[in-house]
């Protein structure tokens, strides 16, 4: 049997060929988002934590890594399924250290933005740096707030570039802040302060971004309050001096990374695929709801009990050969499926008719440009697609031919890239592949299996 995929003769490059018929149940790895939260918190929280089913990809271990730098203990332990469990023993916030060096977030915003607010309520000087993707990645929409929180900030470029400098005060001043972009990442740094301020620190967002936060700081103890503002989006309100709880977690399969098999089956002639496990989060669920108004055919197993707001909420999915027909898509579900929009759309590409995308301009500061990633990438494939600003308009109908693409070192991409490989014609050529590594370091294998 034929490999649907094979190092090319460059070891920056990978190729995949079309495959006759996608089979198979995948365990997913564990949630990165939540990862990043579960190993922050630990080190928040005085005494053990123990994080099960985490993701091992380069990001979390970054957030890993610095955990450990500022005087916690964190030990790392391989299980199956690509998935890791953590212990980490803090001397929580308050017996937390600053390191002599810069904390390595490595190609991790999410690293650096959530350390950022952690840090900024604790008396330390801490800078934050990472690899080159991340020096390009923007930080001014962190810094506004921590600043008028009390922290003091400094960055590059005009405080908007990285490395990040931060000298901690306890206690900050607690503000009530309405975001310019909505951003998990933005909202958690802001909570995060919050627990150190003095007073009721409340975050306006006009559209609900990922609530992973307020139900993790929740199930640790902490009462954080949402709510409907009145002008429409949610107000989420934290009131400071309140102790993090060591806990023990398990991690849900990441709903990120199944959007690419839930793609891969829905556009594939002749495919079934298990997911075992992956969390549906409301907050998250907006890849779901968008393929299901493509026409997918999803089957969405809940288990696991009800959302009672703390813990997440768990689903099997199974997802078929679909008739994909194109959709528009609105900034507010853009927003929503921030992560997930490079392989929603290659869907988009392949279903009848065309397929708008609105309000697109945050994907241009992820580790890549992504949406001249995602064009470029594409049209090289076969497919037609216009930009318009911060607009996308996919046409539809596409037959792909395989060529030569290019990740730009960002895995998203670089995963889309190969999923279209399983579709097109003859063989899809990926350049920088490893950067799969930053979230799904078993990607290709998984690619391989289920292939039939």
């Amino acid at each position: 049997m034929s490999r649907a995929f094979a190092p090319a003769q460059a070891p920056d490059l990978a190729e995949v060929s079309s495959a006759a018929r996608l089979r198979g149940e995948l365990r997913l790895p564990g949630d990165k988002s939540v990862s990043h939260r579960a190993l922050i918190l630990a080190a928040l929280a005085t005494g053990q934590s123990r994080i099960a089913g985490a993701g091992d990809g380069a990001d979390v271990r970054s957030t890993a890594g610095i955990v450990r730098a500022l005087g916690a203990t964190v030990e790392r332990t391989e299980v199956d399924g690509g998935t890791v469990d953590y212990r980490v023993s803090s001397p929580g916030a308050d017996g937390l250290m600053a390191p002599v060096s810069p904390l390595d977030c490595g190609n991790s915003g999410t690293s650096l933005r959530l350390m950022a607010g952690a840090l900024a309520g604790l008396p330390l000087r801490v800078v934050l740096d990472g690899d080159g993707s991340l020096r390009r990645r923007p930080v001014a929409r962190i810094i506004d707030p921590l600043r008028a929180m009390g922290a003091s900030l400094h960055a590059r470029a005009g405080d908007t570039l990285p490395p990040l400098t931060v000298i901690g005060r306890s206690p900050l001043t607690a503000i009530d802040y309405t975001t310019s972009v909505p951003s998990a990442q933005v909202k958690s740094a802001i909570l995060l302060a919050g627990l150190r301020a003095a007073g009721s620190t409340t975050v306006r967002e006009s559209v609900a971004t990922r609530d992973h936060t307020e139900r993790m700081l929740r199930a640790r103890g902490v009462a954080v309050r949402s709510e409907g503002a009145p002008a429409g989006g949610v107000a989420v309100t934290i009131h400071g001096g309140q102790t993090v709880a060591a806990i023990d977690e398990r991690v849900p399969g990441d709903i990120s990374a199944a959007a690419f098999w839930l793609v891969a089956a829905a556009i594939h002639p002749d495919a079934e695929l298990t997911l075992r496990d992956v969390g549906v989060n409301p907050t998250r669920r907006a890849v779901l709801d968008l393929l299901a108004r493509m026409g997918a055919e999803i089957d969405e197993r809940p288990h696991g009990g009800e959302d009672d707001g703390e813990g997440e909420p768990l689903a099997d999915l199974t997802v078929r050969s679909s008739a994909l027909r194109g959709i528009e898509l609105s900034p507010d579900d853009v927003a929503g499926a921030i992560d997930e929009i490079p392989i929603l759309c290659l869907a988009a590409a392949l279903a009848g008719g065309p397929t708008t995308i609105h309000g697109a301009g945050e994907l241009r500061h992820k580790e890549s440009d992504r949406i001249a990633g995602i064009v470029a990438g594409l049209v090289a494939l076969g497919a037609r697609v216009d930009v318009d600003g911060d607009d996308l308009r996919i046409r539809g109908g596409a037959q792909l031919t395989g060529a030569m693409t290019d990740s730009l070192e960002d895995h998203r991409l670089a995963m889309t890239f190969a999923i279209a490989g399983l579709v097109a014609s003859g063989r899809t050529t990926i350049a920088r592949p490893g950067s799969v590594a930053i979230s799904y370091p078993g990607f290709f294998d998984d690619l391989e299996r289920v292939r039939a």
